[in-house]
């Protein structure tokens, strides 16, 4: 996968971007991912996350069923991770199945509320929050463990009434601000990069293990990392380069302290969401977040209903 390059930067990208204009929209194909920029000026990007998938796999299997592609994972103690894709890449499903055949729905991103109005982007006013800033943003290098678990597993902060598709959580900040976040200011990336130095990774244990713990109480717990950077450069190359930073940060956490790879996605807002009000380089603008999804996806619940008696426990 490009974004676990070590040393690379995004200028290695640029010169291997192309543009096409489609139907008003102009997109930017790289070899791992899109920036489209829609007719109204709005720009966003979309990755392939199943290359985070492939470490640690026994084997996998892609096979395409009308216009879906099908990918199957098969780990070493024969689970198995299905993610299926729509015939514009766009992720329809995700599943995993533990060795006795059952299977658990993690992302069901093909559902689509009927007052859905076209699209990806909802138009929601900003949320009404009531519980202390420091908690409903946290900083991750001053806060405990246990706040940072807490947070991991907190409700929305108001009320929420309807299912949302991951694709509408990605694209609507008012629908993802709902939700409690983590900053992990303990990662600081360099101009450019998206590699994260060994001696700030080992500072991710306790995200980790906050993770970990959320997982093996809801195995069907969702956590979206958001990857930004600061306003240097141009639109395109900072939307590649934050998709980039949130998937390094997924793939870590994968690869070195065992967060299983289906219970995370990751998206890039580039410069969009700046921490520090600047317009020059910022080490704390280039960061990433980490909030749990999992009650937007499931319409306000936090957890989905136990399965029924007698059925194997998931793995």
């Amino acid at each position: 996968m490009a974004g676990a390059v070590i040393g690379a930067t995004i200028a290695d990208y640029r010169n291997q971007r192309h543009e096409v204009v489609e139907g008003g929209r102009t997109i930017y194909t790289e070899p791992d991912r899109i920036i489209i920029r829609d007719p109204g000026g709005q720009a966003y990007v979309r990755g392939n996350d199943l290359y985070r998938f492939r470490y640690g796999a026994r084997d996998i299997r892609t096979d395409t069923v009308g216009g879906d592609t099908r990918t199957v994972v098969i780990r070493p103690d024969g689970s198995e991770v299905i993610t299926v894709v729509g015939p514009d890449g766009r992720l329809l499903r995700r599943i995993r199945r533990d060795p006795s055949g059952r299977e658990i729905i993690i992302i069901d991103n093909s559902y689509r509320d009927p007052r859905s109005v076209g699209g990806f982007y909802v138009d929601a006013p900003p949320p009404v929050v009531n519980i202390p800033y420091d908690r409903y943003i946290v900083d991750a290098q001053e806060a405990s463990p246990d706040v940072i678990y807490q947070t991991m597993v907190a409700p929305p902060v108001q009320r929420i009434d309807r299912r949302y598709t991951l694709d509408e959580i990605r694209y609507s900040p008012n629908v993802r601000m709902q939700m409690p976040s983590i900053d992990v200011n303990t990662i600081n990336f360099e101009t450019g990069s998206w590699t994260i130095p060994p001696d700030q990774a080992a500072k991710l244990q306790s995200i980790a293990d906050g993770l970990n713990r959320a997982i093996q109480a809801n195995p069907r717990v969702v956590f979206l990392i958001e990857g930004h950077t600061d306003a240097v450069g141009n639109e395109v190359d900072n939307l590649s380069l934050s998709d980039r930073r949130a998937q390094s940060a997924a793939e870590l956490l994968t690869q070195q302290f065992g967060v299983p790879a289906e219970n995370l996605t990751s998206q890039g807002y580039g410069e969009q969401y700046l921490k520090e009000q600047t317009q020059g380089p910022s080490l704390i603008n280039r960061r990433v977040t980490i909030r749990n999804i999992t009650p937007l996806l499931n319409g306000g619940q936090a957890s989905l209903p136990p399965p029924p008696p007698g059925t194997a426990p998931p793995r």
